[in-house]
C-alpha cells in the first residue's frame, strides 16, 4: 500500500501560511481530480463519528469534543473566524481591531479597550437582527456560577463587555491580552453571540437549568451558514442554507449529518457515494489510505491529511485519585516516558510515515526552534529507565514487576476512548510496559461513559487522549484549571499537572503582545512543563478529511483551522 506522507503535508500547510490574508474568502479551492461521475442529489452527506452534545458555545459540559467543532462552524457566526492558513479574518464584524489604534488601545495602567462593529443587517437564524447586546448578554452567560468559564481565556481577562449602539462592540480588559483583537473560535478567543430574544428569559428566572434547556441543541438558533431543520437524535442532523450568513448563502442548498461510529463503516458509506465528506475524524490514517488506493484508479474522490490534533498521554498527578502513589513523584514519570516505543507506534499506527512529538508546538511555528532547544526529551531508553526506577527506590520483584517498599506490587492503569486507533495505540504501549516491568492493565471507556466529565477527571493512572497543536492549548494545564466539584468537573488540567513557576510564564505569556517575548516564554514554559512529565507526548495525529469526486469545496488547512471554514464556498460537481 503506499504511504501517505504526513509530513509532506505538513510542510503544504508552512508554505501556505505565507501567503498573505483575504478575510472571508480564502484562496480558490483545490477540487478532486476531472473526470469523476457527479451526483443528482443537492443534499451534502457529512459523516462524523459521534454525535454532537451541542451546537453552540461551550456551556454544555462535554469531555470528548467529539464533532463539536464541526457543528459550531455549520451553526454559528464569529466576530473572527480563522481561515485555511489560520488567519483571524472577520466574519460576523466589518474588520478586527488593530493594535495602537482607536479601535484597540493599551493604557498606561495595563489596561486595554477593544472595539469590534458588527456589520450591518445581520440576523440570526430566525430572523431576528443581531444586536452587540448579544455578545454582551453571552458574556453574562458565560462567566454566571451556573456556566462556569469565568475563570477560563478570554472570560477571565475581560473587565465589561458594553454595546453604544446595535453594531458596536466595546470590550475593556483587566490586563493585556493578545489575543484581544481576534476573538471568535479558538480556545482562548472564545467569544460567541447568543440570543437574547430566546435565552435572556430562561437564564433569568431558570439559571439553574440553563445548560440543559432543548435550545443547545435540538432547538438551536445560530447565525452559522446552516440553519437547524431537524435533528433526529441518536442519528442525524439536517441543516438548510442560510440566506443571511455572514460571508454569503452557502452554496449547498441541504446538509445531512450523520453519526457512524465505527470507521470501517464510515468508509464503507464513502466507497458508495452514501457519504461524500468525512468530518471530525470519523475515519483514521488507515481507512484514508485503503480511500487513496481504491480511489486513484478511478479518480473517484480526494484524502487530506492534516496534523490536526496532539495525541498525549495524562498523567494523574493528584493524590486524591493517583494510584499508585508512586506516580507522584517525577522520577517515575520520566520513567514512565523514556520507555514509550514511539517509532513502534509510528509503525503500527502511520506506516512509518507519522509525525512523532514532543510537545504540542508544531514545527511550523515560527519560533519553534527556540522550543524546541528548551524541550527535555525522553528517547526510547529502557536501561536509564531502570536506573531511574532504582533511584526512586522501586526494583522489579520475582515475577518480573516492580515493586514498592512500602506498597507491594504496583498495578497501573492505561485508559482511552474507545476507538481503533486509540486501542490499537494503547494495546502497544501497555505490551510494552509490561515486558519492561510495568504491570499495565488496559481500560476502553465506552463512548457514554466518556461523557461523564467527573469521571474523565479521576482516572487513576494514566489516560491517553488527543488535544489542539499549537500554544493555545497551554494554559489548559496551569494549576487552578484542574477539574474539581467545584468547578463542576469541566476543568481541562484534567491529571492536576500543578507548578506555580509554569503556572507563573502561562499567566505572562497570555498577557503579553511582543511576538518575539511570548516565544521566549513558550521556550521557557515548555522547559518545565516537559521537565516535571506534566504528560507524555506520543506524535501529532494526522486528522483525515475525505470527500467523493462529487464534491467540491474542503481544502489543506492550517492545523488550528476547522475544516468546514469554507463551507459556504462548497458545491456540487455538475
Amino acid at each position: 500500500m503506499k504511504r501517505i506522507d504526513v509530513l509532506g503535508i505538513t510542510l503544504a500547510v508552512v508554505m501556505a501560511g505565507c501567503a498573505p490574508a483575504t478575510p472571508g474568502t480564502g484562496r480558490p479551492a483545490q477540487s478532486p481530480s476531472e473526470g469523476a461521475p457527479t451526483t443528482a442529489s443537492r443534499t451534502l452527506v457529512m459523516a462524523g463519528r459521534a454525535e454532537p452534545v451541542q451546537l453552540g458555545v461551550r456551556i454544555v459540559p462535554d469531555s470528548t469534543g467529539v464533532s463539536i467543532n464541526a457543528s459550531r462552524v455549520l451553526f454559528n457566526g464569529v466576530l473572527a473566524l480563522l481561515d485555511d492558513r489560520g488567519v483571524p479574518s472577520p466574519q460576523l464584524a466589518e474588520s478586527l481591531p488593530q493594535l495602537n489604534s482607536d479601535s484597540w488601545q493599551v493604557f498606561s495602567d495595563g489596561r486595554m479597550e477593544t472595539t469590534y462593529r458588527l456589520k450591518p443587517n445581520l440576523t440570526w437564524h430566525d430572523g431576528t437582527p443581531l444586536s452587540a447586546l448579544d455578545f454582551v448578554f453571552a458574556w453574562r452567560a458565560m462567566i454566571s456560577p451556573e456556566v462556569g468559564m469565568g475563570t477560563t481565556p478570554p472570560f477571565q481577562y475581560m473587565e465589561e463587555l458594553s454595546a453604544p449602539d446595535d453594531r458596536t462592540l466595546v470590550i475593556r480588559w483587566r490586563q493585556p491580552f493578545p489575543e484581544a483583537g481576534a476573538l471568535g473560535d479558538g480556545r482562548v478567543r472564545e467569544l460567541f453571540a447568543l440570543p437574547r430574544h430566546v435565552l435572556e428569559g430562561p437564564f433569568e428566572t431558570q439559571r439553574d437549568v440553563f445548560t440543559s434547556l432543548p435550545f443547545w441543541n435540538t432547538a438551536y438558533v445560530g447565525l452559522g451558514p446552516f440553519r437547524l431543520d431537524r435533528w433526529e437524535q441518536g442519528a442525524f442532523i439536517e441543516a438548510t442554507a442560510f440566506d443571511g450568513y455572514a460571508w454569503g448563502r452557502p452554496r449547498i442548498d441541504r446538509i445531512r449529518m450523520v453519526f457512524i461510529g465505527d470507521a470501517n463503516t464510515a468508509l464503507a458509506n464513502l466507497l458508495s457515494g452514501d457519504a461524500h465528506v468525512t468530518l471530525d475524524d470519523v475515519i483514521r490514517f488507515q481507512q484514508g489510505a485503503i480511500l487513496q488506493r481504491e480511489w486513484g484508479p478511478t479518480n473517484g474522490g480526494s484524502v487530506l491529511l492534516i496534523p490536526d490534533q496532539w495525541r498525549r498521554t495524562e498523567i494523574q498527578q493528584r493524590a486524591d485519585y493517583a494510584s499508585p502513589k508512586a506516580l507522584l513523584d517525577v522520577r517515575v514519570r520520566r520513567a514512565l516516558a523514556h520507555t514509550v516505543d514511539r517509532q513502534a507506534l509510528n509503525d503500527a499506527l502511520f506506516e512509518g510515515g507519522g509525525l512523532m512529538a514532543d510537545s504540542p508546538l508544531s514545527p511550523a511555528a515560527d519560533y519553534y526552534p527556540l522550543v524546541d532547544r528548551a524541550l527535555v526529551k525522553y528517547p526510547y531508553d529502557p536501561r536509564q529507565a531502570d536506573l531511574i526506577m532504582a533511584e526512586a527506590g522501586l526494583a522489579r520483584g520475582s515475577d518480573g514487576f516492580y515493586a514498592s517498599p512500602s506498597d507491594g506490587h504496583l498495578t497501573w492503569d492505561l485508559r482511552v476512548n474507545t476507538g481503533p486507533q486509540a486501542e490499537t495505540e494503547m494495546a502497544i504501549m501497555a505490551a510494552n510496559w509490561r515486558q519492561l516491568g510495568f504491570d499495565f492493565r488496559e481500560t476502553v471507556v465506552p463512548a457514554a461513559q466518556s461523557r461523564d466529565v467527573q469521571a474523565r477527571a479521576t482516572f487513576p493512572t494514566l489516560f491517553s487522549g488527543g488535544g489542539s497543536v499549537g500554544d493555545a492549548v497551554l494554559p489548559d494545564f496551569i494549576s487552578r484549571l484542574a477539574p474539581t466539584a467545584e468547578n463542576r468537573w469541566v476543568g481541562t488540567n484534567r491529571g492536576g499537572f500543578s507548578n506555580p513557576e509554569y503556572d507563573r510564564l502561562i499567566e505572562q505569556f497570555s498577557t503579553t503582545l511582543d511576538r518575539s517575548q511570548r516565544g521566549q516564554l513558550v521556550a521557557d514554559a515548555m522547559r518545565v512543563f516537559t521537565s516535571d512529565v506534566a504528560m507524555i507526548s506520543l506524535y501529532h495525529n494526522p486528522g483525515v478529511v475525505a470527500f467523493t469526486a462529487a464534491l467540491k469545496g474542503p481544502i489543506l488547512t492550517s492545523p488550528e483551522t476547522s475544516r468546514v471554514w469554507n463551507v459556504h464556498q462548497w458545491e456540487f460537481r455538475g
